[in-house]
């Protein structure tokens, strides 16, 4: 298409993007109501999550509750057992607005929230994601799949790296192990049910060599799941491995 026909294309997409406004005006992704920008969030649904903002823990996310100065912060999690990746980011914690949010897409169909929660997201981890190479969903087994229908992080990933101009990759890791639910079980439990877990294809084996990788989910609990992940990406040649979610469960506010 030349170039001033694309120009003339976006005028009369934006005309016609205002007309429909005035017709049906946007609501808000997380109660319906009534706001003033599409795919957003009214001020009662912002409110109702409590954003991860500096300071924070420089390998896990965590918040603090008050700032210890200056130099690389980490929290006493951290420091006692070093998670198998580099570093994670989410948005906010997972409580309140934020598990609305999170279960409405995950087990109501709302897939409209997808876009709204991936630009939060690439909002949240956009260090991590100018050093990424690629995005790579935590996947889902085939029975699960089956029956959600959808697997929601690759959903994140795919509208994360169409914000960043990164390349999402499920097809580098996929989930061989029919786990039981993570729910409801302690730290070591979880770890136990992700043994043997996931694989990276021979397909993806190649293309995995050297590469950063941004893995991608909607809540992180307590790593166990980032962990298993991230230990099969690097025996597998990845270079790095960080790690970018929604929403954290917080376990300590350091």
């Amino acid at each position: 298409m030349a170039p001033a026909s694309r120009t003339a294309f976006a005028g009369l997409r934006r005309l016609w993007g205002g007309a429909l406004s005035l017709v049906y005006p946007p609501t808000c992704a997380g109660c319906g109501g009534a706001i003033a920008v599409p795919h957003g969030l009214c001020a009662a649904c912002w409110s109702g999550l409590r954003l991860i903002e500096r300071p924070y823990c420089q390998r896990l996310g965590l918040p603090f509750a008050v700032d210890h100065g200056t130099g690389p912060l980490l929290s006493p999690r951290a420091i006692a057992d070093p998670p198998v990746f580099d570093r994670a980011r989410a948005v906010t914690l997972y409580e309140g607005g934020a598990r609305d949010l999170v279960h409405r897409l995950k087990y109501e169909d709302r897939l409209d929230l997808a876009p709204v929660l991936a630009r939060m997201m690439a909002g949240a981890g956009s260090e991590l994601l100018r050093e990424a190479d690629c995005l790579v969903p935590v996947p889902l087994h085939r029975f699960r799949l089956w029956r959600r229908r959808f697997n929601q992080a690759a959903l994140l990933a795919e509208r994360v790296g169409r914000l960043a101009q990164r390349p999402s990759e499920p097809g580098y890791l996929a989930r061989v192990k029919a786990t039981r639910s993570q729910v409801g079980l302690s730290r070591v439990a979880r770890a136990t049910n992700l043994q043997g877990a996931f694989r990276v294809p021979e397909a993806a084996r190649a293309a995995l060599q050297g590469r950063r990788i941004l893995l991608v989910d909607d809540v992180m609990t307590t790593g166990a799941t980032a962990n298993a992940a991230s230990r099969v990406l690097l025996r597998a040649g990845a270079a790095s491995v960080d790690v970018l979610a929604f929403a954290l469960v917080s376990g300590e506010v350091g």
